[in-house]
């Protein structure tokens, strides 16, 4: 099953390999390289920030950066949005989850001046901070819980997935977080979370089908690792140089095998990963085996005696039962029968042995239980003894071209190193002289806040990529991120303290022409919520909600019959209890057969990098909305969550339904419409049932219809 994502994806590469093929059909290839002088290959310089009569409009740097770009087009910001609106915005932001009721009446009763800014540094410091922003970078990472291809069998990963999530919430350095992925194996005395973070590398589909080439998928999945550093941290499709030099931008084939060669001394080990006492129960697994072991070996040296033993209390009867060569052989004298025949006897008192049995049964269970007693999660080691890589010519991995050694692309600042290793790249990833990782980075985060990256084009920052909207808060914010010590909670807070993130979403008509993208920022963008955003909006809507943090990944309900769609089908036990409420991000993702609720929303299916969703608008999302056994679950629990907690009046409980699914109060053409379609439904439920079923079956209806709202899964 393949994502929209994925299928752009592919429609673009497949695009731009047609008009490569036909440009090198029409013309040689130049023999002058295009040219270095291209901005992002040039380190950013700081710009000083704009001096301008703001009208006390702007609350921060980014502020006059934004506003100097608007007054350049005669346009003037929005005003702010209204403080209900502005709650909902920066907590779905920063941490995936709406306000809660309470929360909202305090932010609308707080009258100082910095009310705005201490709901930022709560959120902050919420643990669902780290979710939220951790799964933009699972994304990135090509995070899945299975290996992907056509078996698709499952992979222990979710350990990765917690150092993700605990790397953001303890706000780790951006440039620490990137070391510690790339070569974190590699560093001096490596801790086993160091070794775990490089996980990143190790999210690769792996093909576990009979008769593959084993040496064509390793190659596969170092190319993958190569196209998804330059995608995620460098912002350049060096992917487009592996079977010849890249048709746009300076890259060479030769440089896609350097930068291949970095990855191409790697060996993929599982690695245990205690958590809890599980170290303590492998031991006592251990000491069970080993025991029954010894047990079943004393057993085995005295199975002639034993089976001799069992021969002499054979009646006629028993004997009958037995198989024709075993008769034979008991026709024969003890001290006369061959080899052969002496382990026919034994093998027939093993298969009549109950005692055997059940020891070899305890046996495998036991094994199966030491297999799983300690959780293990793949990583990168770096080998003993490199490899040596060649260029391979146009592509193929059975054809090796020159020899070549590490480097990064000739276009960039080179490593100071003589023989630079995967943790020299690692370093150079983040090294200030870089001039595409603090860009690529801000960018990215800039781009989850107002839709669009300042460079539109987030995974491509080459000649073929748009150019930056606004050049100068691009280089300000690279800089200010590696001069705040590559903090990214310093730059979140910076970018929703702003005032231009504050603005109010509303378009305006004045805007439609000079700026119909919202490219220049005269105002905030709406934008639908994320797959699994959607999902926990009705999941903490209805109360149900399960908001521990991390953990092995679990499994919600879903229609019956998915789990047939692949090569191989599965069964789909839904977790128990609160497990099966747990946020969107911890449903199991098989790569093959993922999740439909997240599918229909545009997840990320994990086969290969996502460095942005796409936003689909289709029937089919509506009709899951309504229909979907889980969201009639929500809206079921949400109507009980009404009834029980609001005052016991039609009218407020409207509101507070309202104010659970969209943190605001109705408009009063809502609140009407809504208990009109209360009453109507009140009238024409049973009469034979119980008051409080009618109550709850007509409520029922009512949350349905505000969970299906627009405006219930949109950041506004």
């Amino acid at each position: 099953m393949v994502g929209i994502a994925q299928l752009q994806h592919r429609w673009t590469a497949a695009l731009a390999c047609l008009l490569a093929s036909t440009c090198a059909a029409r013309a040689d290839w130049p023999t002058t390289r295009p040219t270095t002088s291209h901005w992002a290959f040039v380190a950013p310089q700081r710009p000083a920030v704009p001096a301008l009569k703001d009208g006390g409009w702007s609350r921060n740097p980014i502020d006059y950066f934004v506003l100097d770009r608007l007054q350049s087009q005669g346009l003037s910001p929005s005003p702010e949005a209204p403080k209900a609106t502005l709650l909902r915005r920066v907590s779905l932001d920063l941490i995936g989850l709406q306000p809660t009721p309470a929360e909202l009446d305090a932010f609308l009763n707080d009258a100082s001046a910095d009310a705005y800014e201490k709901v930022v540094d709560r959120l902050l410091a919420s643990p669902h901070y780290g979710e939220r922003w951790g799964k933009h970078w699972l994304d990135a990472a090509r995070y899945g819980d299975s290996n992907g291809y056509s078996i698709d069998g499952a992979r222990s990963m979710w350990r990765y997935r917690d150092w993700v999530i605990d790397a953001i919430n303890r706000d780790m350095p951006f440039d620490e977080f990137t070391i510690e992925q790339i070569a974190g194996d590699m560093l001096p005395n490596a801790t086993l979370e160091q070794k775990i973070a490089t996980g990143f590398h190790r999210n690769t589909q792996i093909n576990q089908e009979g008769g593959i080439d084993e040496e064509q998928f390793r190659v596969e999945a170092i190319v993958d690792r190569v196209n998804t550093t330059g995608s995620v941290f460098l912002g350049l499709t060096i992917g487009c140089a592996q079977c010849h030099n890249h048709k746009f931008d300076p890259i060479a084939q030769a440089d896609f095998y350097r930068f291949f060669a970095f990855f191409n001394s790697c060996d993929e080990p599982e690695l245990k990963t205690p958590v809890g006492d599980q170290l303590k129960r492998e031991s006592e697994i251990r000491y069970q085996y080993a025991t029954l072991e010894m047990e079943k070996q004393e057993f085995e040296h005295r199975i002639a005696e034993k089976a001799a033993a069992w021969e002499s209390t054979l009646t006629g009867a028993e004997k009958a039962t037995l198989g024709e060569n075993v008769r034979a052989v008991l026709s024969v004298a003890g001290d006369s029968r061959t080899k052969a025949q002496r382990d026919t006897i034994i093998s027939a008192f093993r298969a009549a042995s109950p005692e055997i049995r059940e020891r070899d049964r305890k046996l495998a269970a036991l094994k199966k239980d030491q297999a799983g007693a300690v959780t293990r999660t793949l990583v990168l080691q770096e080998r003993r003894e490199p490899r040596q890589t060649h260029v391979f010519i146009k592509g193929d991995f059975t054809r090796h071209g020159d020899p070549v050694t590490p480097a990064v692309p000739a276009i960039l600042p080179q490593i100071d190193a003589p023989n630079p290793t995967r943790l020299d790249l690692a370093r150079w990833l983040v090294d200030p002289r870089n001039p595409l990782t603090a860009r690529v980075t801000v960018n990215r985060v800039w781009q989850h806040y107002f839709g669009l990256g300042v460079v539109e084009t987030e995974n491509d920052f080459g000649t073929q990529g748009s150019g930056p909207s606004n050049p100068k808060l691009l280089d300000w914010l690279a800089t200010e991120l590696v001069n705040r010590r590559w903090s990214r909670k310093a730059i979140h807070r910076l970018i929703v303290t702003s005032a231009t993130y504050r603005q109010s979403s509303i378009a305006r008509p004045q805007l439609a022409d000079v700026d119909p993208y919202n490219r220049l920022l005269a105002r905030q963008s709406r934008v639908r919520l994320d797959a699994e955003i959607v999902r926990d909006v009705g999941l903490q809507a209805s109360g149900l909600l399960c908001d521990t943090v991390g953990g092995p990944s679990v499994f919600p309900s879903q229609p019956d019959g998915v789990m047939g769609l692949g090569q191989f089908k599965r069964e789909w036990k839904t977790s128990a209890g609160p497990d099966q409420y747990r946020r969107g991000m911890y449903t199991f993702l098989w790569r093959s057969t993922p999740h439909p609720l997240l599918t229909a929303f545009d997840a990320t299916n994990a086969t290969a990098s996502c460095t942005r969703r796409l936003r689909s608008n289709t029937p089919l999302q509506a009709l899951i909305l309504l229909n979907d056994q889980a969201c009639l679950e929500f809206a079921r629990a949400m109507a009980s969550r009404v009834l029980h907690e609001a005052p016991p009046d039609d009218s407020a409980r409207v509101d507070y339904a309202f104010r659970l699914a969209v943190t605001r109060l109705p408009e009063p053409a809502e609140k009407t419409f809504l208990l009109q379609l209360l009453n109507k439904q009140l009238n024409s439920t049973p009469q034979s049932l119980k008051k409080e079923d009618q109550s709850l079956a007509a409520w029922t209806i009512v949350a349905r219809v505000i969970l299906n709202l627009d405006e219930a899964i949109t950041r506004e």
